[in-house]
C-alpha cells in the first residue's frame, strides 16, 4: 500500500480554510449591517443612520423607548425586495453545505493521512467534499452580490409605518455584512477547488491494485534456479585450504 499523507497537505490547508469560512458564513447571517441607509431626517433615527440586514432592520433613537430598535423582516412580508427572502433561504443552505463539508473533509483527511486498507471511497470522498465547498461558496456569494447591486443602484424598500424608516434613504453604503460574506465565499471556493484539483488518488488506487509479476523477457518469474541441475556449483578451492591447513 503505498504511503499518500504527503500528497493531502494542501487539502488540509483547504479543510482548514473551510472551516474559517463556515465560521465567517455565519458571521454574514447574523450581521445587520447588509445596507447602510444614511437618512435626512434625524428626528427619530438620531444617529442619521440605518442597518437593514435579511433578517431585520436596525436605528439607534433617543427619542423612542429603546435605544436601539429593531424590526424583524420575514420572508413573508409583501415590501421586501425579492433579494432580501433569497438572501435569507441561500445563507441558510451555505451554512448547512459549508458544516457538511467540513464534516466530509475532515473524513476525507483521515482517510488520507491513516492508512486504510480499501480506497475505493477516496475519490468520491474527496468529489464530495469539493462539490460541498464549491456549494456553499456559491449559495453565499449570490446573496451577496444581489444585495451589493441594491446599494449601488440605491435601490428603494416600502417599508410599513412601523419600522420609522423612509421609502428612499439619502444614500446608501455597503455594509460590512456583504465585506465578510464576500470573503468568506471566496474562502470556501478556493477549499472546493483544492479539493476537486486532487488527483493522486488516482496513483494511489492503481498502486493498490494487484501487481504484475511476469519477467517482460520470458513469461512468469519461476524458481527455477533451483530446479536446475548445476544448482549446487562448485566449492570454494581457498576454504578447502583453510580447512586442510587448520
Amino acid at each position: 500500500m503505498k504511503y499518500i499523507a504527503h500528497t493531502a497537505h494542501l487539502q488540509f490547508f483547504g479543510l482548514i480554510v473551510g472551516i474559517l469560512a463556515w465560521i465567517l458564513i455565519m458571521a454574514t447571517a447574523g450581521l445587520n449591517e447588509w445596507r447602510l441607509w444614511h437618512v435626512a431626517d434625524e428626528s427619530v433615527i438620531t444617529s442619521g443612520v440605518a442597518w437593514v440586514g435579511i433578517w431585520r432592520a436596525c436605528f439607534y433613537s433617543h427619542v423612542l423607548p429603546k435605544l436601539e430598535n429593531c424590526q424583524s423582516i420575514s420572508i413573508s412580508d409583501p415590501f421586501v425586495p425579492a433579494e432580501i427572502p433569497v438572501a435569507q433561504v441561500l445563507i441558510v443552505l451555505a451554512m448547512i453545505c459549508s458544516l457538511v463539508g467540513n464534516i466530509s473533509a475532515a473524513q476525507a483527511m483521515r482517510m488520507a493521512y491513516f492508512s486504510v486498507e480499501d480506497r475505493r471511497n477516496l475519490r468520491p470522498i474527496f468529489v464530495v467534499t469539493g462539490t460541498l465547498y464549491m456549494m456553499a461558496g456559491t449559495f453565499c456569494l449570490v446573496p451577496v452580490v444581489l444585495n451589493m447591486n441594491s446599494v449601488l443602484n440605491n435601490s428603494t424598500i416600502d417599508f410599513p409605518p412601523e419600522f420609522h424608516l423612509p421609502e428612499a434613504p439619502v444614500r446608501q453604503q455597503v455594509g460590512s455584512a456583504i465585506a465578510v460574506g464576500m470573503f468568506a465565499s471566496i474562502l470556501m471556493l478556493i477549499s472546493g477547488l483544492l479539493f476537486l484539483c486532487y488527483r493522486h488518488v488516482w496513483q494511489a488506487l492503481s498502486s493498490d491494485a494487484p501487481k504484475d509479476t511476469r519477467d517482460p523477457l520470458h513469461g512468469l518469474w519461476t524458481e527455477t534456479t533451483l530446479a536446475n541441475g548445476n544448482s549446487h556449483g562448485r566449492d570454494n578451492p581457498a576454504f578447502h585450504s583453510e580447512e586442510v591447513a587448520s
